[in-house]
């Protein structure tokens, strides 16, 4: 009977270890790893890898921090070491384990802690160096790819930035650095691959957005940024892809290349990347095929008494995590992965399970002891982390925690238990950090043309055809005796002598006799006889130009008279032309922290008299001022949106109630990149205006009737133009 259940036994496993394929075209390959030894001298770990051929080159690698490993990719390389997982346990080194995919295979060192690593080729083999120092890795805790250091007190810069199609159609983004020791990490958000570029400076020339949809690869586009003391690199990839980076000396490359799926291949959705197999059972215990599958993945799996039962499968080139899928959804069963331990046990059992021991955690948190603790915050404030703590949405504090602000010391006395104040501990860590700045300046520029230009005329007559005397005192020179005279001024019977035609500057003094020929009279002393104006009011034409920003117009007068100056022709022409061009520049500048609202102006306020509710009158006061109101928020890539708001307000007209207001304003959202130059907003106006007042018919004969009508033609053009110049400050901006 023993003998028998051996017998049965090893038929078992036979069967089992032969139903298994690891999947993949066999592929010829040049070289080949055939063994992995290590050694330990002092510090450092030593690894050799023993190839086949000796490498013309080292291998492209690159490091993660969580979990900390370090990766070799071998081209045109096989594993014949006979094995796929190698126990070291050599320093901080665990493990090695060797992955062959097509002509690749990838060396991947499972570290204990993360290292440092240096290679060189001595012969046929790779020596790896592991240093156990420090490396700089990601405060969130996700996967960083570290290629070096850097130094955080030196200033590194990208020097140039280039894109590059692969022979397989991988999309390869090059970047030249200044020099080696560039600190750089790697992570993945989401579907795009951000890579920050440590302590370095981006060239003005090398922000801007690359478009490489058109080479035919995964990259749809590469994106380069400042972002604060480091310079970023976002790569935008399509479709499915995987993708690995190396640096050589200076230049660090970043290599994606898309996946091919064969579409005679069992389809798979997106998350099931394990090493494909094949298994062909009937009618197999569940626990042997748990077994198979352990021994596949050198994974330990513990699986619970509860499971039982057999399974008929075939399965041909599946990863092996969709066929451990598979096999525990049919026998409706679930598993918890906790390190490279995986216990599978029915959904029920685990569900009840988890339920118990989260009822055991919760009555051990109530009965927890708690603590106080003090925290200190640099830039926070106090209050607004307690409302943060104490959020009735979303509490971090537990029922018996507590937390009290000290604004004087802008501290935060928080009560809890451990793990609650561990909570509290991080989110301080990332929400207590200085906040970035962003100087705005501002130029406002209003401009203005007015043009302005009158023409009138003015046209009398006047029929003097009687005498008309004046009474005036006369002197005998000889006796000095005065007598009374009537003397004729004129008329028919005056003895004035006059011109046909005088020119004079208005109408009023072309019709004064005073102005026409000396004393006016012939023989007799006219010393007082004054100013004698013939015509006071003779106008029948009345048309003159009227003044233009309390300026008179200038004005030309002919008249015509006969020699008895009996008669009068009297013509003013008057005209005034205006031409005024103006520019108002204002330059505010603010200062202010990023997503926070800053306010400036300057203006006058004007008072004005209003009603209260009493009935009694009050003063009150209206601003007329250049304000501008804007909060800046830095975009991930460096740019800067701003919420704008400009008013430039003006003394009007005054009113009885007071003086009016004129009121212009720009509101708007905008995005611009740091240091550019945008127009939020322009105001245009044009007023034009031609106005004739003329006599009908009269004003209309050519030439002439410019005699008989007046003509103003105004023509002003004002323009309001506000630009933007958002300037994200610096530590070393500060610093100066």
């Amino acid at each position: 009977m023993t003998i028998l259940h051996r017998l049965g036994r090893t038929a078992t496993r036979l069967a089992a270890l032969s139903a298994f394929v690891v999947a993949g075209q066999a592929f010829a390959q040049s070289n080949a790893i055939e063994s992995v030894t290590s050694g330990l001298q002092g510090a450092t770990t030593y690894l050799r890898v023993q190839l086949k051929t000796p490498l013309s080159k080292a291998p492209a690698s690159f490091s993660v921090n969580t979990p900390p490993r370090v990766a070799l990719d071998f081209v045109d390389t096989g594993n014949e070491a006979g094995k796929s997982s190698i126990d070291l346990a050599q320093g901080d080194v665990r493990n090695v384990a060797l992955v062959q995919s097509g002509n690749r295979t990838r060396l991947v060192l499972n570290l204990k802690r993360p290292l440092t690593y240096t290679t060189s080729i001595e012969g046929k083999d790779l020596v790896v160096a592991l240093s156990p120092v420090a490396m700089q890795g990601d405060a969130s805790g996700s996967s960083t790819y570290s290629f070096a250091r850097g130094d955080a007190a030196a200033s590194h810069a990208l020097r140039d930035l280039d894109f590059r199609r692969g022979k397989d159609g991988e999309g390869r983004v090059v970047v030249e650095l200044s020099d080696p020791g560039v600190g750089v990490d790697i992570r993945q958000q989401g579907q795009s691959i951000v890579v920050d570029f440590l302590k370095a400076r981006l060239p003005e020339n090398l922000r801007k957005r690359l478009d490489v949809g058109d080479f035919g690869t995964p990259v749809k586009a590469v994106r380069a940024t400042q972002q604060g003391d480091n310079a970023r690199l976002i790569i935008e990839p399509q479709g499915q892809w995987e993708h690995n980076a190396y640096q050589s000396d200076t230049q660090f490359v970043i290599e994606v290349k898309p996946v091919r799926e064969d579409p005679n291949r069992l389809a798979t959705r997106q998350g099931y990347r394990g090493d494909r197999l094949s298994l062909n059972f009937q009618n197999v215990d569940v626990r042997a095929l748990l077994q198979v599958i352990a021994d596949f993945t050198n994974l330990n799996i513990v699986t619970s008494d509860s499971v039982a039962g057999s399974l008929t499968l075939r399965l041909k080139d599946v990863p092996w995590d969709q066929a451990l899928d598979i096999i525990l959804q049919s026998k409706a069963l679930d598993m918890r992965k906790n390190g490279n331990v995986i216990l599978v046990a029915p959904s029920e059992e685990l569900a009840t399970k988890e339920k118990l021991e989260l009822e055991a955690r919760q009555q051990i948190a109530e009965i927890e002891p708690v603590r106080t603790e003090i925290f200190q915050l640099n830039y926070a404030k106090a209050e607004n982390l307690v409302k943060l703590l104490t959020n009735e949405k979303q509490p971090v504090l537990s029922k018996r925690g507590s937390a009290v602000p000290d604004v004087r010391t802008n501290k935060v006395f928080v009560q809890d238990t451990a793990a609650r104040l561990e909570e509290v501990r991080k989110i301080i860590g990332q929400i207590d950090i200085t906040v970035r700045q962003v100087l705005i300046e501002a130029r406002i520029v209003e401009a203005d043309d007015k043009f302005s230009r009158n023409l009138g005329a003015k046209l009398g007559f006047n029929d003097l055809s009687s005498t008309v005397y004046r009474t005036v005192g006369v002197t005998d020179p000889v006796t000095g005796t005065a007598t009374a005279l009537n003397v004729p001024v004129y008329g028919a019977g005056s003895k004035v002598l006059g011109n046909y035609a005088t020119v004079s500057g208005n109408l009023t003094g072309v019709t004064d006799l005073s102005s026409q020929n000396g004393s006016g009279l012939t023989g007799i002393n006219a010393q007082g006889l004054g100013r004698l104006t013939a015509t006071n009011n003779t106008n029948f034409v009345n048309l003159p130009a009227s003044a233009i920003s309390g300026f008179s117009p200038a004005s030309f007068a002919v008249s015509l008279f006969g020699s008895s100056l009996t008669r009068f022709l009297n013509l003013e022409l008057s005209a005034l032309e205006a031409d005024q061009r103006g520019k108002v520049v204002s330059s505010p500048r603010v200062l202010t922290a990023d997503q926070s609202k800053a306010t400036i102006e300057q203006g006058t306020e004007l008072p004005f008299l209003s009603a209260t509710s009493s009935g009694a009158s009050a003063i009150q006061f209206r601003k007329a001022s250049l304000r501008l109101e804007v909060t800046p928020q830095i975009t991930p890539e460096g740019n800067v949106i701003m919420e704008v708001s400009v008013n430039r307000d003006a003394v009007g007209i005054l009113t009885p109630a007071g003086y009016a207001i004129d009121t212009r304003q720009v509101r708007t959202q905008v995005l611009v990149e740091n240091g550019g130059t945008v127009v939020i907003g322009g105001i245009y106006e044009q007023f034009e205006r031609d106005t004739v007042n003329k006599v009908p018919l009269l004003g209309d004969i050519p030439v002439v009737g410019y005699a008989f009508k007046n003509t103003t033609r105004r023509n002003d053009r004002t323009e309001l133009l506000v630009f933007l110049t958002p300037r994200v400050v610096t530590d070393s901006s500060l610093a100066r």
